[in-house]
Order: structure tokens, then sequence, then C-alpha cells
């Protein structure tokens, strides 16, 4: 009995006795490969099953650069903790967004209900346009395309729920952004101890190289904001243009979009501008050119300096695919995704120079 015990506590120990144990050295490398891309793919899935999660998050993180970056801006005026230079900044935001409100509540809500009086005036100036050029434009038609539109109520209704969803959204958005803002190095430290101890420093390195071009790109939005926001304003203003301020609000809060949001401003401001005549229209024009022009051509450029100057045609693009597959959120977080993606690459490329550079030199000196 004995014995038995002593042959089946060997059979224990011996890796060869296991059913799942390969034998062949061989075999043993395939399966490993064979797993590696089994978790490569199973990543891969997950990904894609909670990306919209994970635009959630990496949305938290462009609002934590934007609270980081007015903190950091603060210290260099006032020697006071971050935690308060913290508050002070969301403070700020949080009065700015009543104030915006109330301004909303009164003065801006009065234009916007001349909106829509605009828009009929229009339609008709357009279809006598059409007449005079000979297209027929009859009114049955045009109750048809009203009709049609009224048919919309429904989709209409359906999208409160997405609103809903994306006031949520939002709300997690900001509450993330909080946490990470006011202990970084806590989360820096949780992904760092996930790596290998060998790649730990270059990923401290990428990680601060990404939070200072997400800093330098968030600010350099906001300025951009701000200043085709109050610019155009002042300009439709001494004008006269009617909704003045709407425009300004909605071109300021539309350039936080590269590309897409210059155009849906530029229309807007137009089609204001000529219902109040050809010369108010052509002087929108002027000013939506001039506004895009000294944005384009001094402030980004000066903006592209401090963080990652990338192309306008692969930024359309991430937007395009982006607000496709995940809606506004996407669309306004695809500059800084591109951005993080082009830093993460850029250092992948020197740490592969480093790399290349030291072995060449230990082959020179052998």
């Amino acid at each position: 009995m004995a014995a038995s015990d002593e042959s089946f506590a060997d059979g224990d120990r011996d890796d060869r006795a296991s059913p799942t144990s390969i034998s062949s050295p061989r075999l043993r490398h395939e399966a490993k490969k064979a797993a590696i891309w089994v978790l490569v793919v199973g990543t891969a899935v997950l990904t894609v099953y909670i990306s919209q999660s994970l635009l959630v998050i990496f949305g938290g993180l462009v609002f934590a650069s934007m609270v980081d970056g007015g903190a950091r801006l603060l210290g260099r005026i006032l020697p006071l903790p971050r935690g308060v230079r913290i508050g002070i900044v969301l403070l700020l935001g949080t009065a700015f967004l009543v104030w915006l409100g109330f301004f909303a509540g009164s003065q801006i809500s009065r234009e916007a209900a001349q909106f829509p009086e605009i828009i009929e005036a229009q339609t008709i100036r357009v279809t006598n346009w059409l007449d005079n050029q000979g297209f027929a434009i009859s009114p049955d038609n045009m109750q048809q395309v009203a009709s049609q539109l009224a048919s919309g109520v429904g989709t209409v209704t359906r999208a409160i729920g997405g609103i809903v969803g994306g006031v949520t959204t939002l709300f997690l958005i900001v509450i993330i952004g909080i946490y990470v803002a006011l202990e970084p190095r806590l989360y820096e430290r949780g992904l760092a101890w996930m790596m290998p101890p060998t790649r730990r420093s270059h990923f401290y390195g990428t990680v601060s190289k990404m939070a200072y071009t997400m800093r330098r790109l968030m600010a350099g939005r906001i300025v951009g904001m701000v200043f085709e926001g109050i610019f155009t304003w002042l300009m439709l203003w001494a004008y006269g243009v009617p909704m003045a301020a709407l425009l300004g609000i909605l071109t300021g809060l539309l350039a936080f979009i590269p590309n897409v949001g210059a155009v849906i401003s530029g229309i807007l401001m137009v089609l204001v501008g000529f219902s109040g005549g050809v010369d108010m229209g052509l002087y929108t024009v002027f000013v939506y050119f001039l506004v895009q022009t000294f944005d384009g051509y001094i402030v980004i450029p000066l903006i592209a300096k401090k963080t990652v100057d990338l192309a306008p045609a692969l930024v359309l693009g991430a937007q395009l695919i982006m607000g496709i597959l995940f809606g506004i959120i996407g669309l306004f977080l695809a500059d800084p995704l591109m951005a993080m993606i082009k830093v993460a690459l850029e250092r992948r490329s020197e740490s592969n120079d480093k790399y290349n550079h030291h072995e060449d030199a230990e082959s020179d000196g052998a």
C-alpha cells in the first residue's frame, strides 16, 4: 500500500502524466502561438463590444486634461494647493454655464424664436427665384414637403431617449474627468503595475507626453472657440445682423469640432444673413471667411507648433468614421483621439530607433 502511494505521488510529480500536457516542444510552441492569437482576437472583439464605454472613459480623460490645464495655468498666478485650483476651475466653468443658461433663456431664446420665420421667408424667396428661373414649383409640392417634414415628428420623439442618454454620457464624462484630474498619478501607477517592469519607464514617458499634448491641444481649442465666438458676435452685431449673439455662441461651440463645425456654423450664418438682404448676406460671407482665415492661418498654426500637427484630411476622415460609429460624441473626440494615437506611434518609433542604435553600437564595439 505504501509502495502504491509512493508511485502515485511520483506520478503526480511527472508532467507527462497530465492529460493536458504536451510532450513535444514543437507542439507546445504552436499551442502557445494559437493561444496568443485567440487572446488577440478575443481582446479585439471585447474592445468592439465595449467601445462605447471606452469612448466615454476617453472623454473623461479629455475633460480631465482641460481641468488640469486650467489648474496648472492658475498655479502660475496663485500659489494654492492643487485641489483648490481644480475647485476654482470647476467653479468658474459652472458659473459660465449658469450665465450662458440665463443668457440663452432670455436673449438667445427670443432670437431663436425668430428662426422659423426666417426659414419660412427664405423658403418663399427661394421658391420665387426658382419660378423666375423656369422651375415649376407648385403649392402642392410645397405641401408635400411640409407633410414629409411633419412625418419626422415621430423620429424626433424617438430621439428623446437618445438625448437623455447623451446627457447621462456627458455626466459620466464630467465625473470621470474630475476624479482623474484630482489624482492622475494614482491611475498612472495602476496601469503601469499591469505592465512588465522593463516597459514601465517607457509607459510613464508616453503618458507624460500624451498628457502634455492633450493639455496644449485642449487649451488651443478653447482659445479658438473663444476667439471665433466673440469675433463673430462683434462683427455681426456691428452690422446689425439678426441673432448675432446666437450665431456667435453657436460658432464658438462648433469651433470645438475642426472642419465640420466651421461648415455648419458658416451655413447658419449665411442663411440668417441673406434673410436681411443681399448686402447683409454678402457681409456674413465676408465675416465667415475672415474668421476662418484668421483662425486657420494664425491661431491654429501657433497652436500646432506647441502640440501635434495633424493633417486636415486625416482629421476629417477620423471625424467621418467616428461620427458614423459613435455619433456626436465620436465626432467631438475624433481629433483628440488621433492626436493621442500619433503621440503613441511617435514614442514607439523613438523607442525602436534607440534600440536599433544601441544594437548597432554593440555590433560596432564587438
